[in-house]
């Protein structure tokens, strides 16, 4: 299920697509007709969001139609070179939030303890649950309250990194992928080979540009290799980014007066794993239980402190975290090679992807300065 504008008649929809002999391309939603919009005032995705009415700019934008919602998803498969979706960024840097929700965060702290070693998952989860329980839920970061538990939690020899960015005063934000590494709807995802306990990450991900305005929300997997990270927080960077190892999409909803912040507040989330083995997995987030407000994740992430002149792309973390067992009792779930992943919201439609080893996705070619090189070509800069 893709975002039909005949579906959700006041949204603006954006996107990104790739055309054969032409490069990426910037689109908009008419009902089921593509059109491309891609002019020199907005050539690409950060410039459309750089403008002062980015959503003006694309309602009133001169086009022309060159395929069909329904063809181009059809045509966005793994390893499909013609027409399809390209996630909705660019040259945006591609952040993310972690341990944003008390649930999820619970889970880390079982990941450390068990030093990313499946096996002994269940054991620590109960005892972590028993001291902790849901005593973590609606505690405001930074609060009093907050560091009160994390006296409690350290009397019982419990106090995590984990604990500490989800109820302290800092949040987590991390690079998650290079500008336009990201992969799109319908293109294969990847684990990094020598992971062997992940799993998927729902998430709602926030466009800001380079003045700190939030200006739309789309879909993203931010995939989670939970036995590389568990091992060692210093391994963040080998957990998080590799080849394909986040997807972003379908479209980017540009905020206005039918989809706004209080709605990314209000989000619900689904996710269905199905597996070549016949295994299903269902799962959700809600946004309602996020430990941090949005606003203030994106504050602490952009400011004096540091720019981003391209702007950049925030995942929110995810409630989900998974221990329904797969294969051996005990060791909950991890994905296999060809699991299909859709991740769902009706605002913002469904986001599929194929799950498959990162040194079996398509390697990353088109970079910044190929988007230069084929923009200038085109007559677009």
């Amino acid at each position: 299920m893709l975002p039909n504008s005949n579906e959700h008649p006041n949204a603006t929809l954006v996107g990104r697509v790739w055309r054969d002999d032409v490069g990426p391309a910037l689109v908009r939603l008419d009902g089921d007709a593509v059109i491309d919009i891609t002019s020199r005032e907005a050539p690409t995705m950060r410039d459309l969001l750089e403008l002062d009415d980015p959503g003006a700019h694309v309602r009133a934008a001169q086009g022309e139609q060159i395929t069909t919602l329904s063809d181009l998803a059809a045509g966005s498969t793994e390893g499909a070179n013609g027409l399809r979706l390209l996630p909705p960024c660019d040259l945006q840097a591609i952040k993310a939030s972690g341990v944003t929700f008390a649930e999820s965060m619970v889970e880390r702290v079982i990941e450390e303890q068990a030093a990313g070693n499946a096996d002994r998952a269940q054991e620590i989860r109960q005892k972590v649950q028993s001291v902790i329980g849901d005593s973590l839920s609606g505690i405001e970061p930074g609060s009093d309250q907050a560091m009160q538990v994390k006296s409690v939690l350290q009397a019982e020899g419990l106090w995590s990194q984990y604990l500490e960015v989800g109820i302290g005063p800092d949040a987590e934000v991390f690079t998650k992928s290079q500008p336009m590494a990201a992969v799109g709807y319908g293109a294969s995802v990847g684990l990094h080979p020598m992971s062997h306990w992940n799993n998927p990450e729902p998430e709602i991900v926030l466009a800001i540009n380079s003045r700190g305005r939030i200006l739309g929300a789309t879909l993203g997997n931010d995939v989670n290799l939970r036995d590389i990270e568990g091992r060692s927080a210093l391994l963040l960077g080998k957990a998080k980014d590799n080849n394909a190892s986040c997807s972003i999409g379908p479209f980017l909803r540009l905020l206005d007066d039918s989809y706004g912040m209080e709605n990314v507040r209000s989000a619900e989330l689904t996710l269905r794993v199905e597996g070549e083995d016949g295994f299903v997995l269902d799962g959700h987030s809600s946004m309602t239980k996020i430990s941090r407000r949005p606003e203030d994740i994106v504050a602490q992430t952009i400011g004096r402190h540091h720019q981003y002149p391209d702007g950049f792309m925030l995942f929110l973390g995810t409630l989900f975290a998974p221990i329904q067992d797969r294969d051996t009792p005990g060791q909950g779930f991890t994905h296999k090679t060809g699991d299909v992943v859709t991740i769902s919201e009706p605002g913002l439609g469904a986001l599929t992807n194929t799950v498959r080893l990162s040194t079996e996705c398509p390697e990353w070619r088109f970079g910044a300065g190929a988007l230069m090189r084929n923009l200038s070509k085109r007559g677009l800069l």
